[in-house]
């Protein structure tokens, strides 16, 4: 007797399959209790069904084609050939990626239907684990901006509500995974890309320790190391399995982490006597919409039930200076990525204003400017090293608003402090990023409107295994994505 039953009226079945979490699916595929072609009918059933609401996933590939290669998959398991344990499973690249034959917009029309060549390093093993590759999720252009809308695929809606922001720049692969559009999904992270998305979607995001997923390939290998490739999905489990696909040494990423041995470990531990350092809003640096701190600081109980000792804490640093180190790399390095468009008046005018502003930020930066934010970066990096001589980890919200309005571009304003940038409303992710640790955002519940957030759990540099395994026990204990999935769900049954 199988899990799956044949004779299971066809929409049952179809909602038992995209209600798996990818590890149970991938074992159902390799144990042929189901087959490739019923998964790969199951979500482009559930695309049809919601995808028009939320526009999460675009470009997506003909069905007919999909279902072909599904049929493939299943003739290779018919001979005894697994690919691996994404055997047959749909995956939608992020728009920022490049996979071979689907184009790569970055949401920006100046490469709207450019097709890709490659893989990135990242795709390319997840292709090797046996995926079949439907389409991308939807980016804001080039990924600037917490807020997933671009004028090649439109906005992309929260999955709780889509009149809302889904986040950014992972908004289409959260807002998929959320409505089990995908078992599993790819993101990146530069400013909590990967965080601020999971947050706002009810799901996982982890950004990785710097190098542990190599980035690329890329024409500029060294000085590129803000921007992470990392995994998200609708468990921790499966979280750490797509991280255990995306990492590793490669050759044409020098300064990737040589192994993934610290990758491997069973996810149960004790956290008895665990320390824990709370920087809620870094001691009133960080506005924060109202009930929001709230409903963070009310999921410190969940970590004491664990047996952790939580304890506010602050860094020994001026957070203007951080905000100041953060402004001159992004800027750089946005301006050492675009500075030709921008230089091209056609291609410039179709640069959305914020790019245009981080190009010409960048382009009046000096080479003292950008070796002062180093010097920055690296006192950073030392104060944080020095909370851990203290604590195990540290927590601090993954966002400092809730959802939004999608017609609106940014946040102009959080509990009536003006925001002076873009992305100001973000700051809470910058530290993370700048100290290259890994950070990840696990649900801590929702608002009286029905609005998710998150909180990141940070660790020490290169303790991604540590940070996914406090967040197993955060899930256990919680079970928010299982318990909670968005209303449309319920809506549409």
């Amino acid at each position: 007797m199988t899990r799956f039953e044949t004779n299971l009226p066809h929409a049952t079945l179809q909602q038992e399959i995209v209600a798996l979490d990818a590890l149970p699916l991938s074992e159902a595929i390799r144990s042929r209790q189901l087959s490739c072609r019923e998964v790969m009918q199951a979500y482009l059933e559930q695309i049809d069904r919601f995808n028009p609401r939320v526009n999460a996933l675009v470009a997506l590939r003909p069905a007919e084609e999909l279902l072909a290669e599904a049929d493939e998959r299943d003739r290779q398991l018919a001979r005894g050939h697994w690919l691996g344990w994404m055997h047959g499973m749909p995956q939608a690249v992020k728009d920022l990626a490049a996979c071979a034959g689907l184009p790569t917009s970055m949401g920006s029309p100046l490469f709207a239907g450019q097709l890709a060549q490659h893989d990135a390093i990242a795709v390319e093993r997840v292709r090797a684990a046996g995926a079949i590759f439907i389409g991308k999720s939807n980016v804001p252009e080039f990924g600037l901006g917490s807020q997933s809308y671009n004028s090649v695929f439109g906005t992309t809606g929260n999955a709780y509500d889509p009149s809302l922001c889904a986040g950014g720049s992972s908004g289409g692969a959260a807002a998929a995974l959320a409505l089990r559009l995908l078992p599993v999904a790819d993101g990146s992270d530069m400013m909590g890309s990967l965080r601020n998305p999971a947050a706002f979607n009810n799901v996982y995001g982890l950004r990785p320790s710097q190098g542990r997923v190599p980035f690329g390939p890329t024409p500029e290998l060294f000085a590129q190391q803000l921007a992470t490739e990392g995994p998200m999905g609708r468990s921790v489990a499966d979280v750490a399995a797509l991280l255990r696909t995306q990492a590793g040494p490669h050759r044409a990423a020098p300064l990737a982490l040589s192994s993934t041995a610290d990758l491997i470990g069973p996810l149960q531990r004790d956290f008895a006597g665990a320390r824990i350092g709370w920087l809620g809003d870094l001691g009133g640096r960080l506005p924060m919409e109202a009930g929001l701190l709230a409903l963070c600081e009310s999921a410190l109980a969940d970590f004491r039930d664990l047996g952790c000792h939580v304890e506010d804490c602050q860094p020994e640093f001026d957070l203007e200076r951080l905000w100041n180190c953060w402004l001159v790399h992004r800027q750089w390095l946005v301006a050492g990525s675009l500075a030709k468009a921008h230089a091209d008046p056609t291609k410039r005018a179709l640069l959305k204003p914020e790019a245009i502003w981080e190009v010409e930020s960048g382009l009046g930066l000096s080479a003292a400017d950008v070796y002062q934010a180093s010097l920055d970066r690296s006192d950073w990096y030392r104060a944080v090293e020095k909370l851990f001589e203290r604590y195990d980890f540290l927590l601090l919200p993954s966002a400092q608003v809730f959802p939004f309005d999608a017609t609106l571009h940014w946040p102009k304003a959080i509990a009536g402090r003006e925001m002076d940038t873009y992305h100001r409303w973000m700051e809470v992710v910058i530290g993370a990023t700048l100290a290259g640790i890994p950070a990840m955002s696990v649900p801590v519940g929702f608002n009286p409107a029905g609005l998710p957030m998150g909180l990141q759990i940070m660790g020490p540099a290169q303790a991604d295994l540590a940070v996914l395994q406090l967040a197993h026990a955060h899930e256990q204990l919680t079970q928010w994505v299982r318990n909670c999935p968005p209303p449309l769900l319920k809506e549409a049954d």
